[in-house]
């Protein structure tokens, strides 16, 4: 697998409490701005505590809904979904510079499949700046929206959710939507990398392309995968750099 590259981007300032642990590990962090978690003061120690390690920073935005961490699909128009969007950029480039846009959560999931959800983002950022950087699902419906505006875009791949036959991921209220374990997320991304498919959880080989990989940083065993898949990333031979 020697030639090949992947960005490592991680979803941080959200209060899980091991920012410090994994800034080190990722290339490009995906700053939470306001809308599901953060505030000013996350926001300017997380864009400070990736500055050492030069890891790129992005903005994270959600729909403004702390109480469900951002995971609710709301059904707001476009223009508030556009305006939301534009303010959390705005609130994390009043601290420092942005090199790129990556939703969260529900709002990410929506994008994926709606195309109108999808251009909203897409005006809100280049409201902002055309030179930001579209990290969004690989193959999704934001994706092919933001290439065809124009945007730079990054097709996303995960290490520990699982996919469904249209290259969805599986929904979090399901059993199945979480990578069991270090040595399955391992082979997952590898299997992504070097034959560029994603096996869905019902055997179909979907494929995919991987520009970036997301390792979430909430869940127990946020750093020990963030370790092991890094570590199998380089005895393969991937080198890690941040996007493009």
């Amino acid at each position: 697998m020697r030639g090949l590259a992947i960005d490592l981007n991680c979803d941080l300032g959200e209060g899980a409490g091991r920012d410090n642990e994994l800034m080190p590990l990722i290339t490009s962090a995906n700053i939470a701005c306001g809308g599901h978690a953060g505030d000013f003061a996350i926001m300017r120690a997380t864009v400070e505590l990736a500055a050492p390690h030069g890891v790129a920073v992005g903005a994270h935005p959600s729909f403004l809904d702390r109480d469900h961490f951002g995971r609710r699909e709301l059904d707001l128009p476009a223009d508030e979904i556009r305006k939301h969007v534009c303010d959390q950029i705005l609130a994390l480039r009043a601290i420092g510079s942005v090199r790129h846009v990556k939703p969260h959560g529900a709002l990410y999931n929506l994008a994926a499949r709606d195309r109108g959800v999808a251009q909203a983002i897409v005006d809100a950022i280049q409201s902002v700046d055309t030179k930001l950087i579209l990290y969004g699902l690989s193959g999704s419906e934001l994706i092919r929206v933001g290439r065809e505006r124009g945007l730079k875009v990054a097709n996303e791949v995960f290490a520990d959710r699982t996919y469904q036959s249209d290259g969805t991921l599986t929904p979090r209220s399901r059993p199945d939507a979480l990578v069991p374990n270090l040595k399955s997320a391992v082979e997952q991304v590898l299997h992504m990398l070097e034959e560029g498919v994603v096996v869905a959880t019902d055997g179909s080989r979907v494929p995919i392309v991987a520009d970036t990989l997301c390792l979430h940083g909430d869940g127990p065993h946020a750093v020990e995968f963030a370790q092991g898949i890094t570590q199998a990333l380089r005895n393969a031979g991937v080198s890690i750099r941040a996007f493009p």
